[in-house]
């Protein structure tokens, strides 16, 4: 950040109106956000890709049937065999259900070959925009349901239960997800700042922040057609408020530093903003770049969570480089104001010393922010403490045989990388997509073993109405699915409608196989201009596409990332190692992360998008720590050369990135306070790899890396070549002769 931006924004009187119109702004923006639910698309489409065979089938069942048409089974069952009496109350069931809201009309009772159970197909018109509403139809259905009574068990299977508990599950999104990421994050910022007054001016920028982004993702899918579902709203609250706060870490530890070189607090600001701001805007557009890559995606939830989480991480990067500061400066003197108001009664009616004094305090208080530290204040002149904190003393253990160093942890980090083999990112079923047992999941089990597996979902294929007849003929003879089940061809213009019931799961493996050899038999026929859907093909295709996204997106990061390092560091040495320790960091994260999903945990698996959505987090993210620490490198190289810049450097950021880490990997690890796999997959990897990120690779194999390469690390730029105390000069940063006076000889 320029020296005039920031000296405007820390002036004595631009602060108070940067504070009130930055109130104002957020303000506005949080009402807007309150209305972020109402244009959520929760919707099976949404979540598809625009040109997968399944989408196109959607689009053309409209003609035949209702798209919004979500089918629920209801199983009784009784195991020594359903009686005369019991078939009488399930279709006395039938006929309530009937009269309720969006049912549809219901099939059945169809009796099961054991004779041990009897089923009801109920179709729910959940409606185009009333998805989010599917628990309160569920619950309707099942309140009308009578007839368990008497030994007799009902049980509430099919897409439409398994939909309202996804539903519920994703319902503490906003809520309890929140609430556990800032509880996190209160006691991280407790921790790092030691302070009872400090902790509240981050956390209440960064909560500002969520709300802010909300508001700003509203407008953008209002105005722009955004796509935005449960989970990338839920994901924008963590990534944002723990983005947030590590941004917000990073400026008030070089505040605080600055407190010391400069007795008014606004120059101390002004210089801190100069001096981090550069780092933190180049942190936070990486971030934002490498999410806006997800647009190249195919699937529809994934290229909206770019735009989503891009926009959040832009407001809280302006959020903490105007409002955070405006806060830090005011917010203070305010505190301090209205306590010198209350004392000043009482001190003048009663005028005892220690009241006295107390009054006097709060007053004084009102002429500097500093105190906000308190216990813990910096002063003016105060000495520098990085000659004796422990990445000090870890900067010095590595500088002793640095190449020994990267080269043991570069090893470690490559074994734990083969972890990944232990990985089976290949899709998750329903039951298996929960880290506890739901009761859609738990009546699934109970209807397979009395009916098809897949009578509750099954396959679609719309073809050409003139050879309706032979892909009906194909669709029966197609190994895995029930010949008999397949319906008559209905036909509507030029175009042919018909349906088969799956022999297997309809989330199994074995049932997406049955999908391919459909689609093979049904094209196989002349003319036929055939599709194949329903929901096992819809989740096949989802789980193909999500496989095509890793191998695209994961590439084009790479490349973006390295060219904003290049862009900041002016080298090409730096960017690509540091980048090379943020994939080896990846690698080690997943690997360790897939031996304590199977061996620990026990899932069976994982969805298809994790290794990307945990490749975007972690690189987009880690790499902010990277950028901030070689920032600064290469600000101290300019005045001590790059050995010892990079010793000064671990020493001056490695406690703020550190807590910085700890934050992020608190906030990410709340999303294991929901029941679903992949999100609790997510949090874990994310958090993992973070804190191997910001402990480990950025303090250990960076720094070691710096020491070993020396100054080629700025190759090819001037620097490579001028390293060291007085080279490359500037009033900006001017050089520091060894053995000047104050030099910093603790620093090497």
């Amino acid at each position: 950040m320029s020296r005039n931006i920031a000296g405007w924004v820390t002036h004595r009187w631009a602060t108070w109106v940067v504070l009130v119109l930055s109130f104002i702004s957020v303000g506005i923006l949080t009402f807007v956000g309150f209305n972020l639910t109402s244009i959520e698309k929760n919707d099976v489409e949404s979540f598809l890709p625009g040109d997968a065979e399944a989408t196109r089938v959607i689009s053309e069942q409209a003609d035949f049937a209702s798209t919004t048409n979500i089918p629920m089974i209801i199983a009784y069952t009784r195991d020594a065999g359903v009686t005369p009496a019991d078939l009488s109350a399930v279709s006395a069931d039938a006929s309530a259900l009937a009269d309720v809201d969006k049912v549809g009309d219901v099939v059945g009772p169809i009796p099961s070959e054991d004779g041990q159970a009897v089923q009801l197909i109920v179709p729910l018109d959940v409606g185009e925009d009333d998805f989010t509403k599917l628990p309160d139809y569920v619950d309707a259905v099942k309140k009308a349901v009578t007839a368990d009574t008497d030994g007799l068990a009902v049980h509430f299977a099919g897409p439409a239960a398994l939909g309202a508990d996804q539903a519920e599950a994703f319902g503490g999104i906003d809520g309890i997800l929140l609430l556990s990421a800032v509880a996190v994050v209160i006691v991280m910022l407790l921790l790092t700042y030691r302070s009872p007054i400090l902790w509240f001016i981050p956390l209440l920028v960064a909560v500002l922040s969520v709300g802010a982004s909300q508001g700003v993702v509203y407008l953008l899918a209002k105005g722009f057609g955004l796509t935005v579902n449960a989970q990338s709203a839920g994901i924008l609250s963590v990534l944002v408020l723990g983005a947030g706060t590590d941004y917000a870490l990073l400026l008030i530890a070089r505040y605080r530093e600055e407190l010391r070189n400069y007795e008014d607090r606004h120059d101390a600001m002004s210089h801190a903003l100069h001096r981090a701001g550069p780092a933190i805007l180049a942190s936070g557009a990486t971030v934002v770049i490498g999410l806006l890559c997800l647009l190249f995606a195919q699937m529809n939830s994934t290229s909206g969570l770019g735009p989503v989480a891009a926009a959040g991480i832009a407001v809280a990067l302006v959020l903490m480089l105007v409002m955070l500061p405006a806060m830090l400066l005011t917010y203070p003197v305010i505190l301090a104001f209205v306590a010198w108001l209350v004392t000043w009664l009482p001190a003048t009616v009663l005028p005892v010393a220690p009241l006295k004094r107390l009054n006097a305090a709060f007053w004084r208080g009102t002429k500097d922010s500093r105190w906000v530290f308190w216990p813990f204040v910096p002063h003016h002149g105060d000495p520098e403490p990085h000659d004796t904190g422990i990445w000090s003393r870890v900067g010095t253990a590595i500088s002793k045989r640095p190449r020994v160093v990267w080269i043991a942890t570069a090893v470690i980090l490559g074994g734990m990388s083969l972890g990944i083999f232990q990985l089976n990112a290949t899709g998750l079923s329903n039951a298996d997509s929960f880290t506890t047992e739901q009761p859609s999941v738990a009546a699934e089990k109970v209807v397979a073993q009395h009916f098809p597996a897949g009578a509750g979902s099954p396959v679609i294929v719309i073809s050409a109405a003139n050879a309706a007849a032979d892909v009906r003929t194909a669709l029966a003879g197609t190994t895995g699915i029930d010949g008999s089940s397949v319906t008559e061809p209905v036909i509507k213009g030029d175009r042919a409608y018909m349906t088969g019931i799956l022999a297997d799961a309809p989330d199994s493996r074995a049932a997406f196989d049955t999908i391919d050899r459909v689609r093979e038999a049904v094209r196989d026929v002349p003319s036929s201009a055939a599709l194949v859907g329903g929901d096992t093909a819809v989740n096949h295709d989802v789980q193909d596409a999500s496989a095509a996204d890793n191998l695209l997106i994961i590439p084009i990061i790479l490349v973006v990332v390295l060219l904003i390092l290049g862009i900041l560091l002016r080298s090409i040495m730096a960017p690509v190692v540091l980048l090379a320790t943020v994939v080896l960091s990846f690698g080690a994260a997943l690997g360790i992360s897939a031996l304590v999903f199977r061996h620990v945990l026990g899932f069976p698996g994982a969805d298809s998008s994790f290794p990307l959505f945990t490749f975007v987090f972690l690189v987009a993210l880690g790499i902010d720590y990277n950028i901030f620490l070689m920032t600064r490198v290469r600000e101290e190289t300019l005045r001590i050369g790059t050995r010892r810049g990079a010793l000064v450097a671990l020493a001056a950021t490695g406690g703020v990135i550190t807590s910085a880490g700890l934050v992020l990997a608190g906030t990410f690890a709340a999303l294991a306070t929901l029941p679903i796999v992949f999100l609790a997959e997510l949090g874990f990897a994310v958090a993992f790899g973070v804190l191997l990120d910001t402990i480990i690779v950025r303090s250990v194999l960076v720094t070691a890396l710096n020491l070993d390469i020396g100054r080629l690390m700025w190759w090819p730029s001037a620097l490579w070549k001028t390293d060291g105390p007085g080279h490359l000069a500037d009033a900006s940063h001017p050089a520091v002769p060894v053995d000047a006076p104050g030099a910093p000889e603790h620093r090497a």
